[in-house]
């Protein structure tokens, strides 16, 4: 039984689009569930935190820092055989104010963390889905900005030629799964399980070595 780390945001967690309070799809609803549905000799570990970061830390939501939290889930989760990276979407708010380059850093830095544990051959980095164009605006989300949304759509780009450069696999949410128009933010039910099946798809494709 592989260990399969799934280690991401809030559309990782689950989180429902446009509740409030924050409210979370069931384990089933959820893509983590569903992959786990579909792998079922292995056990997905899902970590999926709101407003999580690759390395930048939010002082108004303590502990949100990617880069911080993988030594001790890699070390508590021992031993971890795959990796699935998916964040970048927390880092494209106003309020880092940072561009695609350098959240590409960001996810190079728990790249670094997640290699001390697992070969690159087993690590899964995606790209995560693009912010809607309205995403900014008061009933949505006004933490992001209109150029939240131009680096959120260039992150594609900048993972895949991480992912070259490094020797992970790659895969770009935003090709098969868009945001809710509820929240212009966050996958939908359809989304979640389109989203486990490409990534069911992606690994056994890997495996299968039908993908170098």
């Amino acid at each position: 039984m592989r260990q399969i780390l799934a280690y991401g945001d809030s559309n990782t967690w689950g989180l429902i689009p446009g509740s409030s309070p924050y409210e979370r799809y069931p384990w089933e609803v959820r893509w983590t569930g569903l992959l786990q549905e579909k792998l079922a000799e292995d056990r997905i570990i899902e970590e999926g935190l709101c407003g999580r970061t690759t390395v930048f830390e939010d002082e108004l939501r303590p502990g949100r820092k990617g880069v911080g939290s993988l030594p001790m889930i890699l070390e508590s989760h021992y031993p971890v055989d795959y990796v699935i990276l998916m964040l970048g979407t927390n880092d494209c708010k106003s309020y880092y104010n940072v561009s695609a380059g350098t959240i590409g850093k960001g996810i190079e830095r728990c790249l670094d963390v997640i290699m001390d544990h697992v070969e690159p051959e087993n690590i899964l980095l995606i790209s995560p889905i693009t912010l809607g164009d309205d995403v900014w605006r008061d009933d949505k989300d006004p933490e992001f900005s209109t150029r939240s949304v131009a680096v959120s759509k260039q992150l594609k780009e900048v993972y895949r030629a991480i992912a070259d450069r490094r020797g992970v696999n790659f895969l770009a949410a935003s090709d098969y799964v868009k945001a809710s128009g509820v929240d212009c933010e966050h996958m939908d039910e359809k989304g979640h399980r389109v989203f486990a099946d490409v990534v069911y798809r992606r690994i056994r494709a890997v495996e299968e070595g039908q993908i170098a």
